[in-house]
Order: structure tokens, then sequence, then C-alpha cells
């Protein structure tokens, strides 16, 4: 294979030169290096995985209780081992005939005939074979393109002419041992050939687990490249203009007389966070910080403070959310605050009808709008902002950078990027705010308004269902309100759908003089929007509901929600969820339903959540259950993953990277490009962006 690789299949796993191959590392090893006798295997099973040989002594395809092939294997010790397919085809009935001499590597188990392995690796091979030395590494691949297409590619790529330069030290020898407090480390290519083909007198345990010196090199290296690319981000917006406005709120302005009228005292976080936004606008940069704080904690408060300064100073501030009834809920609670105060609001988002989105689009254009409320239609063609200084991005995780980018706009004739606040009730971790978000300021509410109640979470049974519902009417005859949510099945928005029509019959036939409202996905925005207003005004005492109002509703007398099924949801829905209640004064009650076949993870997470409140704790959590990929949504905007590090275990790699990737964009620019280069291509757009 020279520059393009030989065979498209490889393309499908985006190995497009020698360079991807080479950097296509094993996901996992297989040890082919010992051969046990069956006696030995069949004497230590329990889980454990051994690879064995014999010859066929006896093969059949048997139709009880379902088609199957049985294959019996015997050693030159006598000892017997079967082996069954429940899937197979007539090639593996030829490879495995009479008399055939198999090498076999699997679990072992105790089947039905007696120590049996379900689809074990075979090879066909002579009895005196050689053993490899090496493990046998394991690839990540996709269907149609198998492991031994993979390992050849790589085997031909570590011969290509070119290898010395594609893998060539450019890192500063001096500069790592500093920066690495003289860490042994392999230069690159030795550290490649290592973790693609280890040898018996590496240490094994440690490149299985990815703690060797070689993986460390790698680990480095990639974590390098996305530090380099996110610090130049950094730089190109720190280039970039925006307007800047005077940290003093504007004297007797609308901010002066929303300030004086607000009927609470802000918290001391919610305080210092707004003097830190107050500080950004005020630079000729764009902002770009993240408001972070848990459900409930006064995030909309700071924003609206931060809205009201940029109209003060005669620009206008959009706040875009990604779901109508998060949108609508920001719409209701600031024109509740703000139109009292004279501020005049459009409201736009892709359901109104069209009279209406052009009469919203007009008071946008024209200027008169000074705070547009919306969805992702705020970014949508026909929407022109004459000056818009300040957005805020609500829920910013499910939102594409470039949905964010789409944000900026000329100001008197000169390009301007807006100030923007994204704001957050998942909480992100400190190592992927390091790693992910190195170009993002961050502020934290960590404490919750006074008279919060906090909020009790329990743990249920799905057996005690009637009794739950006596539990139910006790609260409903305090005059509260209930949520009762169902949860999303196998991905599957239809069977979600059935699972809460049937719940709201079984509820409404449990409780025939109890007003029982339906919220789901399929229901127009119209629609949604009626149920909602009727359930925050009281009208519906419990409202069953798909995910849908997981973000963004608002109704303080609702202190019961129900999940059930709460086993099939992740810990930030059903964090998110719980945050539904507990935003009045009255005790609020969280009830996880499950099921009774629970899985180790199910349990943990559960447990987790009954036991804490504490966001951060729950989003590390979701973090090692998840990795990173799913956590941000970068799957959906395309940002370049890490894929050869664990951000938890190697934690003080983060910072010690940041370090070498500022000495070499300071000292050594074009090492560091070329860096890029190698490790990102074409990826380290998605991280610009």
């Amino acid at each position: 294979m020279t520059k393009k690789a030989s065979s498209t299949s490889l393309e499908k796993l985006g190995l497009h030169s020698n360079l991807d191959c080479i950097l296509h590392l094993p996901i996992r090893y297989e040890d082919e290096t010992k051969l046990s006798t069956i006696a030995e295997a069949v004497g230590a099973f329990g889980g454990m995985t051994f690879q064995v040989q014999g010859s066929v002594v006896r093969q059949e395809v048997l139709f009880r209780p379902r088609r199957q092939l049985l294959v019996v294997i015997r050693d030159e010790e006598g000892g017997e081992l079967f082996l069954r397919w429940l899937n197979f085809y007539p090639s593996q009935q030829k490879q495995m005939a009479l008399g055939q001499h198999l090498r076999v590597r699997g679990e072992i188990r105790d089947g039905f005939y007696g120590p049996e392995m379900v689809h074990p690796t075979v090879k066909a091979v002579p009895p005196s074979a050689p053993l490899p030395s090496t493990l046998t590494p394991v690839y990540s691949t996709v269907a149609g393109v198998g492991q031994h297409i993979i390992r050849q590619a790589i085997h031909k790529a570590f011969q290509a002419p070119d290898l010395q330069a594609l893998v060539q030290e450019i890192l500063p020898e001096d500069v790592l041992k500093e920066v690495f407090l003289n860490t042994s480390l392999p230069t690159l290519l030795s550290a490649l050939k290592t973790l693609h083909q280890p040898s018996k007198s590496d240490d094994l345990d440690s490149i299985q687990n990815r703690t060797h010196p070689a993986w460390r090199r790698v680990q480095i290296e990639e974590l390098l490249a996305q530090q380099i690319s996110l610090l130049q981000v950094r730089e190109k917006r720190l280039a970039r203009q925006a307007v800047a406005m005077q940290s003093q709120p504007v004297q007797s302005g609308i901010l002066d007389q929303f300030l004086k009228k607000l009927p609470f005292q802000l918290t001391n976080a919610q305080a210092k966070s707004w003097q830190e936004i107050l500080e950004d606008l005020s630079r000729p940069y764009p902002m770009n910080r993240l408001l972070q704080g848990d459900v409930g904690s006064g995030k909309t408060v700071v924003a609206a403070l931060a809205a009201l300064h940029c109209i003060d100073h005669g620009y206008q501030a959009a706040i875009m959310a990604p779901t109508e009834i998060l949108a609508e809920q920001h719409y209701r609670k600031l024109s509740n605050w703000l139109s009292p105060l004279g501020v005049e609001i459009a409201w736009l988002t892709g359901s109104l009808k069209a009279k209406e989105k052009k009469e919203a689009q007009e008071m946008i254009s024209s200027g008169r709008a000074q705070l547009a409320i919306g969805t992702h239609a705020l970014i949508q063609e026909g929407v022109d902002f004459p000056k818009l200084g300040f957005a805020v991005i609500d829920e910013q995780h499910r939102f594409g950078v470039k949905q964010r980018l789409q944000l900026q706009q000329k100001i008197d004739g000169v390009e301007m990027d807006c100030h923007q606040l994204m704001m957050s009730a998942t909480p992100i971790p400190r190592t992927l705010a390091m790693t992910f978000y190195a170009d993002l300021e961050v502020s934290i509410i960590d404490e919750l308004p006074p008279g919060r109640s906090p909020i009790v979470t329990k743990l249920v049974k799905n057996e005690r269902r009637d009794e739950l519902i006596q539990g139910l009417l006790a609260e409903l005859q305090k005059g509260r309100q209930v949520y009762w949510v169902c949860p999303l099945i196998e991905e599957s928005e239809v069977l979600q759908l059935k699972t809460a029509v049937e719940t709201h019959a079984y509820l409404q036939n449990a409780l025939p003089n109890v007003s029982v409202g339906l919220i789901h996905g399929k229901l127009k925005g119209v629609e949604k929007n009626s149920i909602m207003q009727d359930f925050a005004e009281g009208k519906i005492q419990i409202l069953v509901a798909t995910t849908v109002i997981e973000v963004g509703v608002d109704v303080p007398n609702a202190s019961l929600m129900i999940i059930e099924h709460a086993e099939r949801f992740g810990y930030a829905q059903l964090h998110q969820l719980r945050g539904r209640v507990g935003r009045g004064s009255a005790e609020s009650i969280c009830i996880l339903l499950y099921g009774s076949e629970l899985s180790l993870a199910a349990k943990e997470r559960l447990q987790t959540l009954k036991e804490t409140q504490d966001g951060f704790i729950i989003a590390e959590r979701d973090l090692a259950l998840r990795g990173p990929g799913e956590l941000l949504g970068a799957k959906q905007s395309g940002e370049a993953m890490l894929r050869f590090i664990d951000l938890q275990k190697e934690a003080w790699l983060i910072e010690k990277t940041q370090q070498l990737a500022k000495q070499l964009l300071t000292s050594y620019p074009p090492i560091a490009e070329k860096h890029l280069q190698r490790w990102l291509g074409n990826r380290a757009e998605y991280l610009k962006a």
C-alpha cells in the first residue's frame, strides 16, 4: 500500500494512508502465546479464556431447541471439548471437517453436553504449528472489514519506504524531558511498533491496561495535538472583534430598574458569576463563557442581567434554547419580568404560523426587538440581527458548533462576533472542561436560592405501584401537583408513546376524580404549550409525560416526580428530570420506580441518585460510564475525540500537555503545526470551529 490504502474497505475505517494505518492502534489484545491441554482448561474453567487444540472427532447439525452446529475436538492427552455455534456458514462446516486439526480460543463454560466453548475463535493448523511470540492485536472495525485485512494493511505500512519520514521525531527532546520531568519515553516509532506487536519481554499487563510507556508516548502526542488546536482557537477568538460595553451598569437604565424590582437577593454564587460576565462584556473580543449550575440554581436571572446590560448599551440580545418547551419557559418568565420595564421581546420558533414568523423576523431585523427568544429558528435564513451584541445559548451541548457560529453579523459595516454565554444544568467534569473547553471560561452557580427544600429521592419497586397511588393521592390532597414520566424504550418513539398512553389510561381509571394530562413529543407545539399552560395554572393535577419535560419546565407547585422504569434512564436525564420538582418551598419527592431485573450499572446509578443531588458528582459518574463523546454531544457535532486516553485515569497528563502545547506555540510554531497535521489532519478544523 502506497499513499492511498489499496482497499476501499479500509476507507470505511478512515484508513486512507500508511500514516492512518500506523495510528490505528489496537483496542485490546488476545494472548495466543499460551496453549493449554483440554484437561487443564476444563479443570480451571470459570469465566476464563483458554487456547487449546485437537482433532475433530464429531460434527453434526442439531435442530433442537434451535438449529446449531456442534463440533467435538480431542487432544493428544485424550481430553474432549464441545464447540457450539448458533449461527454458522457451510464454509465453517468444511473448515471443521472430521479429522481436521484445530486450534481454538474462547471462554469455557458448563454446557448441556458438558464443558464447551460457544462461538470460539478457530484456526485450522498442524499439531506442531508454532505459537505466536507476541500478543495478537484486535482493532476497531466495521462490517465487512476483517481483522486480517487490517493487520495486513498495518504490516505493509510498517514496510513502507517513507516510514521514517512519516513518524520522525519532531517534538524537541529537551522540552519533552523538561515538561514530563525526565520521564523515560520511547520514540514515536518505537512506541507504535510496541503497541502493534508487543513481545513476550514487554510488560503485557501495562500494555493491556494502557499504562505502558509506549501508550504514554502516544497519549501525550494525541492530547498535545488537541491542546495545540484549542489554544489556536483561543488566539483566533482574541483577535476577533466584539462590542465592548463599559463594565459599570448604566445608571437609571433598564438593568438598574430590574435589580430594584427583583423580589429576591442574588446568591453569592449568582453575584460572582454576574461580575465575571460583566467583565467579559467590557472586552473588545467576544466572550465565550459557560454558566453552569444545578437545576433550579438561578441561571436565568444571571442571563437576564447580562441581556439587560447589553440592551442598556443600545444592542440587541438573544436567548436560544434547543426545544420549544424550554424556549417557551424562558419567554414566559422573561416577559413577566421585562415587559413591565418596556423591553420589546420577539418570540420566534419553527412552529409559528407564517404571518407570526414574518412579524417576529421584521421586529428583529428592524431593531425594534431588543430581546429575541426562541429555538434554532433564530439562526435560520430570514433572520437578520442589525445590532446583536449578546446571545445566550441554553443547554449548549445540544447545539452544534457551526450553529453557534451563525450568531455573527456586521455592525456599522464591521464584521462582529456577539458575546456568547452558554448555559448548562448538566455540569461538565473538570477533566472534560480542561480537554475540550480550553477556550471556554467557566462560571459556576453552586448554591440554591434560599427557601428551596432539598428533594428526597426514593427507590421503589414496580410491584409497589398500587401503594404508590395512595401516596400520590395524599400529595394531591395537599393541593400539590405530580409529574409521572415514562421512559424511552429501545430508542423507539412508538413504544415510548404507547407506554405514556397506557400509563395515562391506567391513572385515569385508578383516579377517576383527578385531572390527568398527557404530553409527548408527537404533539404539535401549540398542543404542548396548551397542556403545559394548564398544568402551570393547576388545571391538570397529574401530568403524564415522556422526556419532553426534561429541561425547562418550571411549576413551583409540582412536588412529586415519579419516573417509571428509572433503570432505563441515564445519570444526566434522571438528574434533569428530578430537577423539575423542588422549585417551590414545599418538600419535594422524586420516586425512581424500577423493574425487578437490575444490572449492576443500573443499581449503582439509582443508588447514586438516591444518595446525592450534587450535579458535579453525578457528572463525574456519567463521564466514567459513557465517556466524553456521548457526554459532550460530540458524536453529532463532529468534534475530534481522544481515542487513546482515559481522561479520569490520566487526568494528570492534561496540565502537563497543556504546558507543552503553550511552549511549542510560543517557541516552535512550525513544529506545533506539523504535529497538529500529523494527528488531526482535516479533523483539526472541527476543533477550530
